[in-house]
């Protein structure tokens, strides 16, 4: 039994060894392949770039926010097969290199700035420049997992600009009613700054009306497009407007999200903050996420709350138990992005009887 047994020992060992020279090779050849890591701080006019390389970093390098020097960049990044590029969601300033950097084939990650600012503390970065800026999204690509960024269509792209542009504008029309009522509060007011405000809104509401008619000729080119504007447009509270600014953000989150996933993008999720037995602060929206989403949903979900007898019920039922107001708002802003959510989903219209059900 010893003669036996021996040579079945040493040939487990042999195994057993073989096992883990082919385990260390394994995972010398998946860092080799992941051993290179760019983060890029954007910024309105310049790029600074940064590549870690086997766990070291190297000097930062300046690239200007032009198509130009985009191209350069992108090139470089070319030439770095396996490497991994991280940047911030930075207003609009990072769209046109991270299309470039996608279209090229880099792996891209764009992760949202306060991801990246959270990651910083967990560093014990000090100070914030840009270079530093630029290495903590380079150490973000490569202690995180990886989250490949979606391109949008050049359409959906298009439509976000139409909606970004019109909101700004009326935004603007706000602000120059609101001027005007003030001015003609005072008698001595001048007529000529009266006629002047009276222009200006005038420019904007035709501006408005301008874009928001380019914005439905492009929706009416692409079938897609249409039946989501057709979906969105059947819920009371959201007009065509409101549904261009819907459009513009929504179609433009990744794909495969759960509802939940998108009220986190709309930074409608709840943000509880209780500590021990002293601390216990009110729970409120996080506001983490896109305020294009939020700022597009107020207006639909006041409407809907007043012309819709199922959300009306809603927002009553959460005020009976308690809620604010505004609160309530919040709650029906989230339910009906839930809503939109599986209309897109599944193709189906809104039915607010499955929003809530109105008790007997």
């Amino acid at each position: 039994m010893c003669r036996v047994g021996k040579p079945v020992n040493s040939l487990l060992s042999f195994l057993t060894l073989q096992i883990n020279i082919m385990t260390v090779q394994s995972k010398r050849i998946v860092q080799e392949l992941k051993s290179l890591f760019a983060g890029v701080d954007v910024g309105a006019e310049e790029l600074i770039l940064l590549v870690r390389k086997n766990g070291t970093s190297c000097k930062t390098q300046k690239f200007t926010n032009t198509p130009a020097d985009r191209a350069r960049l992108v090139k470089k990044m070319v030439s770095m097969p396996g490497i991994i590029v991280c940047l911030e969601a930075t207003g609009v300033y990072h769209f046109d290199l991270s299309i470039a950097l996608h279209d090229a084939g880099v792996a891209l990650m764009v992760v949202n700035p306060k991801s990246s600012h959270n990651f910083a503390k967990v560093l014990m970065k000090n100070s914030k420049t840009d270079a530093v800026d630029a290495e903590t999204l380079a150490q973000y690509a490569e202690r995180m997992d990886f989250v490949a960024w979606t391109r949008p269509s050049d359409e959906r792209i298009a439509l976000r600009s139409f909606a970004r542009r019109i909101d700004a504008l009326t935004r603007q029309k706000a602000a120059a009613k609101n001027n005007s009522h003030a001015l003609n509060a005072s008698q001595e007011t001048p007529k000529a700054v009266l006629r002047d405000v009276e222009l200006a809104i005038s420019q904007l509401e035709k501006r408005v009306a301008s874009l928001s008619k380019e914005a439905l000729i492009l929706i009416e080119k692409h079938p897609d497009l249409e039946r989501v504007f057709q979906l969105l447009t059947g819920i009371k509270g959201i007009a065509q407007t409101s549904a261009i600014a819907l459009m513009g953000e929504l179609l433009l989150l990744p794909q495969g999200l759960s509802h939940r996933e998108w009220v986190k993008s709309a930074g409608l999720d709840p943000r509880t903050f209780d500590s021990g037995k002293s601390v216990h602060k009110k729970t409120r929206i996080s506001k983490a996420g896109n305020r294009h989403i939020r700022s597009a949903l107020y207006m639909p979900a006041l409407s809907a709350k007043q012309h819709d007898p199922h959300v009306k019920a809603y927002f009553q039922h959460l005020v009976d138990n308690g809620k604010l107001p505004l609160q309530a708002l919040c709650a029906v802003m989230r339910k009906l992005l839930h809503a939109i959510h599986g209309m897109l989903k599944h193709d189906k219209p809104f039915d607010n009887t499955r929003f809530y059900a109105i008790p007997a």
